[in-house]
């Protein structure tokens, strides 16, 4: 909400500047508000130390620095100050002549399990005439680990398992794969014979953004319909592809993918949606399973 009202003040700040040369000049003439600038903010903890900021807000431009102090709230935290996360300053101070500061944050990587959600609660120590009731002086952060990314970490021996097996592929459980790394493609590897021997997947990592960490693949054949249904349906091919109103994604920390895909046959229609998980195992693991007869 905070982030949609500023927004629309630089949006109509915008339009009145459209009205003519002659025209004066459009400010916010309202209260001198402080405010965080959103309440809530999620980041990604990473082994670089990275530091992180908190934007701060104010309404109207003043003629003097402003310092305020920031405080954390006990009630609204479950981050431990000094072994998950350190505040580089308890004060921030907003520059004479500008409307925004950050609060600096450092998180503690050795310190975050790979499955933390850790909430940081923060306070605005402002006088009440500063404060917006519609927006309150409180804001939340969340801290999240985001393991190292290493494309080799998901190519060797990699353990299947998928809904498709229950309707197709009664007798199987699982399937123990090799991957290797896409020597065409960065960030990609290569499924070798994902569900049928000779059929071989690509599979891309988007590295966009460590709290969205998200798989993709463009559309493939995965198998023939006489391997997978006994008999030639269409042109005898069985595509493959990523449907985008589910979310597949992939862990750094866990090594392993999950996958929502849809198949179907060219002019004869879609067989179904099943979800994958692939786990990358050492291969003392695979040697355990191939005795198991995988």
């Amino acid at each position: 909400m905070k982030k949609l009202f500023i927004g629309c003040i630089a949006v109509f700040s915008a339009l009145f500047g459209l009205v003519g040369c002659n025209s004066e000049r459009t400010t916010y003439e309202g209260p001198d508000y402080l405010m965080f600038s959103d309440t809530l903010y999620r980041y990604a903890v990473q082994e670089t130390g990275d530091v992180f900021n908190v934007p701060i807000s104010a309404t109207r431009v003043a003629d003097h620095d402003r310092t305020l102090a920031v405080e954390v709230v006990d009630s609204i935290s479950d981050a431990i100050e000094g072994r998950h996360y350190k505040l580089l300053s308890n004060t921030v101070t907003i520059k004479a002549g500008e409307t925004a500061a950050n609060l600096q944050v450092q998180g503690n990587y050795a310190n975050i399990g790979i499955s933390d959600y850790l909430s940081l609660g923060l306070r605005l120590v402002i006088p009440k005439e500063y404060q917006w009731d519609m927006y309150g002086i409180d804001s939340k952060v969340i801290l999240q680990k985001a393991c190292p990314f290493d494309i080799n970490h998901f190519t060797g021996y990699c353990k299947v398992s998928s809904t498709f097996y229950q309707d197709y592929m009664p007798n199987v459980t699982l399937r123990l794969i090799k991957t290797s790394v896409n020597p065409d493609k960065e960030n990609s590897v290569i499924l070798h014979n994902l569900f049928y021997d000779g059929h071989d997947i690509v599979l891309d990592f988007d590295r966009e953004d460590p709290l969205e960490p998200l798989v993709d693949m463009e559309e493939q054949v995965c198998a023939t319909t006489g391997e997978a249904f006994g008999t030639i349906h269409g042109d005898g091919k069985l595509m493959m592809y990523q449907p985008t109103m589910y979310t597949s994604y992939y862990s750094t920390c866990e090594k392993f993918v999950f996958q929502y895909m849809t198949l179907h046959v060219k002019d004869v229609g879609v067989v179904g949606t099943y979800a994958n998980i692939y786990e990358w195992i050492s291969e003392a693991e695979a040697e355990k399973l191939k005795e198991q007869g995988y």
